[in-house]
């Protein structure tokens, strides 16, 4: 008889899981950096395991276009926006998305093996991009300018990065269960 597990520990054993290992009692900057982290793992997670042109491509959740490779392309295209174009001030255009196409990460999502090729490494130059502007910043009150928000500090993009990907992550348990039963966090 095998014992039964509870929903969450499903999709990956919990001694396997070293998502969320940081202790809940230090700095802030860790803190953030870890829970980013984290959630940047759990997607990974969500999307491994699958054949890649197919499944990951897939629409599983109608009427929703939403794909597990779109949501790859989109964050690929929202790191790129705060932590190149807003925190670092570069000319950076989005990878997937254009004012002509503005829903380009999503629609883009084909089931090609080029097509999500280029997707994953994008989205590991853009994190890659990241981690390094926010290991090389003096503090969480670094400043950068949106053109939506106006002023913004390092630590609020870190913090609304984190809720991009958890809202995100939350898509992508839906999708990959629809997909083939895969369920947890």
């Amino acid at each position: 008889m095998t014992t039964p597990r509870r929903r969450a520990e499903m999709f990956i054993a919990a001694e396997q899981d070293r998502r969320f290992s940081t202790s809940a009692v230090v700095d802030e900057r860790t803190m953030l950096v870890d829970m980013l982290g984290a959630q940047r793992a759990t997607l990974e997670l969500k999307c491994s395991g699958l054949e890649a042109e197919l499944e990951l491509a897939r629409r599983s959740v109608e009427p929703s276009t939403l794909s597990l490779l779109g949501l790859v392309r989109h964050l690929a295209d929202v790191e790129r926006r705060w932590f190149r174009q807003v925190m670092a001030g570069q000319d950076a255009p989005a990878r997937f998305s254009s004012p002509v196409r503005p829903d380009g990460d999503f629609d883009g999502a084909e089931a090609d093996r080029a097509v999500v090729a280029e997707a994953w490494e994008a989205w590991r130059a853009e994190v890659a991009f990241s981690e390094a502007l926010v290991a090389d910043a003096p503090d969480l009150e670094v400043v950068g300018e949106d053109s939506w928000r106006g002023p913004v500090s390092l630590r609020w993009v870190l913090i609304h990065m984190i809720e991009e990907y958890a809202r995100h992550n939350g898509h992508a348990d839906l999708l990959r269960e629809r997909i083939d039963g895969a369920t947890g966090l």
